[in-house]
C-alpha cells in the first residue's frame, strides 16, 4: 500500500533542560525537529508546521422560555496569543493534486528543523479547567497528492512566571472576627478568631504556617479548621462561571465551652497545583486560605486570607525583603503572636510529588535547574512531566 510508505511522523522539542520536557515563557524561542521516516520513495506537496497558543472557555446553561419551552444557551470565548505557520518542505499551496512542484523524499529517516519566537506579551500559564483551558501546541502536516494529509499535534507548557519576592506578595495577611450565638431569648458568650500568615505569595510544595487563636466562650463544642481553596472563574459574553475547589485542609482539636486553642505556626502544605492566573481576560485562577471555626447548628465563623501561588520561590532574606518582613512583623504583633525569625526555603518538587502522582497527572511540568541558569534567574524549580491535576470539588470531599 502507498500509505505504508510513511512509517512514522514525530515532533521533538529542543528543550532547555536535561529533563527533555518542553517548558517555555513569553519571549522564548521554541525550536525542535519534525522527524519523518519512510520505507520507500514518496512525493509530497508540503511538510508544514502550525504553532498556536490560545485560551478558550465554554459552558452551557438551560433556559426556560415559557411553560413548555426550554432551550440551551452556549457561552464561548477565546483569546489567541500567537498563530505561527511555516512550510518546511515544498510549497504552501495544497488545493491541487498536480504532479508539478512535488518534492521527492527518499527511503529512510529525515529530520526538519523548525523555530519560532513566543510573543513578548504576558502569556497565560498552561491550564486545564472545568470550563476552559489554556493550551500551546505545534502541529505537523504532511501533504501528498490524492491522499489525506498525515497530521500530528504535540503540546508544550508555557509558564507566565510569578515572583513571590515582591513587596505585595511578601506582606503578611491577618484578620480578626467574633460571633455571638443566640438561641431563642438566650445569648451565649462570643466565639472569637484571630489568624495571620507570614505572606501572601507561596509556591507549590511549601507549607503555610498559620498563627491563630480561637476562644470559645459559647455553650457549644466547636472545631477550628483551615482550608485552601482554588477558584476558577470563566468569562464569556458578559457572563461568569465560577468553580470553587478544595485544595488542602487541616483540623484542630475540638474546643469545649470556655476553652482556647492557639496555633503557633500550624502547617498546611500546598499540593502541586497550577500557579495563579491573573492576567488572562477570560480565565482567572485564584487561591485563598480560609481559617474558620466549625460551629454545629450555626453558621461558621471564618476568615478569608487571599493567596497567590507563584512560580519563583522565596529567596533567602536579603536587604530588599528584610525591611518588608520587619514591617509586616510589627503589624502582626498587634495580634499578640510572633513569627519565626527566618523562613525555610521551599522543598524541591521531587520531594513533594511521588512517581505515582506524576504518572496519574494530566499535563506536563518538569524540574529544570538548567532552565533557571539559562534565564539567569530563580525560576519555577519544581516542574515535572504531568498536567496540573485539578483538586476535587468540595462536595466530593
Amino acid at each position: 500500500m502507498v500509505l505504508a510508505k510513511v512509517k512514522s511522523l514525530t515532533i521533538s522539542f529542543d528543550c532547555l533542560s536535561n529533563s527533555n520536557i518542553p517548558v517555555y515563557s513569553s519571549g522564548d524561542t521554541v525550536s525542535g525537529r519534525i522527524s519523518l521516516e519512510v520505507t520507500g520513495e514518496i512525493r509530497v506537496k508540503a511538510l508544514k508546521i502550525h504553532a498556536r497558543g490560545h485560551a478558550k472557555v465554554r459552558w452551557s446553561e438551560s433556559r426556560n422560555a415559557g411553560s413548555n419551552t426550554a432551550y440551551t444557551q452556549n457561552y464561548t470565548e477565546e483569546v489567541e496569543y500567537f498563530n505561527h505557520k511555516d512550510v518546511l518542505v515544498g510549497h504552501a499551496r495544497d488545493d491541487d493534486n498536480s504532479e508539478e512542484g512535488l518534492h521527492t523524499i527518499h527511503s529512510g529517516r529525515h529530520e526538519y528543523a523548525f523555530s519560532f519566537e513566543l510573543p513578548q506579551i504576558p502569556l497565560a500559564t498552561s491550564f486545564e479547567g472545568r470550563h476552559g483551558s489554556v493550551r500551546y501546541w505545534v502541529k505537523a502536516e504532511l501533504h501528498r497528492p490524492w491522499l489525506l494529509p498525515v497530521k500530528l499535534k504535540k503540546e508544550f507548557t508555557v509558564f507566565e512566571h510569578i515572583d513571590i519576592n515582591t513587596p505585595s506578595l511578601l506582606s503578611p495577611q491577618a484578620g480578626t472576627k467574633e460571633k455571638t450565638l443566640c438561641c431563642w431569648l438566650c445569648t451565649s458568650g462570643p466565639i472569637s478568631l484571630s489568624a495571620k500568615i507570614e505572606r501572601k505569595g507561596y509556591t507549590p510544595g511549601e507549607s503555610i504556617q498559620i498563627f491563630a487563636e480561637i476562644e470559645n466562650c459559647s455553650s457549644r463544642m466547636v472545631v477550628p479548621k483551615a482550608t485552601i481553596y482554588q477558584t476558577q472563574a470563566f468569562y464569556a459574553k458578559g457572563k461568569m462561571k465560577e468553580v470553587r475547589q478544595l485544595v488542602a485542609n487541616l483540623r484542630g482539636e475540638s474546643l469545649s465551652s470556655g476553652k482556647t486553642e492557639t496555633w503557633n505556626g500550624k502547617q498546611l502544605k500546598i499540593p502541586p497545583v497550577s500557579p495563579s492566573i491573573l492576567d488572562c481576560s477570560i480565565i482567572r485562577v485564584e487561591y485563598s486560605l480560609m481559617v474558620y471555626v466549625d460551629i454545629p447548628g450555626a453558621v461558621d465563623l471564618f476568615l478569608n486570607l487571599p493567596l497567590v501561588i507563584g512560580t519563583i520561590p522565596l529567596h533567602p532574606f536579603g536587604s530588599r525583603t528584610s525591611s518588608v518582613s520587619s514591617q509586616g512583623s510589627m503589624n502582626m504583633n498587634c495580634l499578640g503572636l510572633t513569627l519565626p525569625e527566618r523562613l525555610e526555603a521551599p522543598p524541591s518538587y521531587a520531594e513533594v510529588v511521588t512517581e505515582e502522582n506524576r504518572q496519574c497527572s494530566l499535563a506536563p511540568v518538569a524540574a529544570f535547574d538548567d532552565f533557571q541558569r539559562a534565564l539567569q534567574g530563580p525560576l519555577f524549580a519544581y516542574i515535572q512531566e504531568f498536567r496540573f491535576l485539578p483538586p476535587p470539588l468540595y462536595s466530593e470531599v
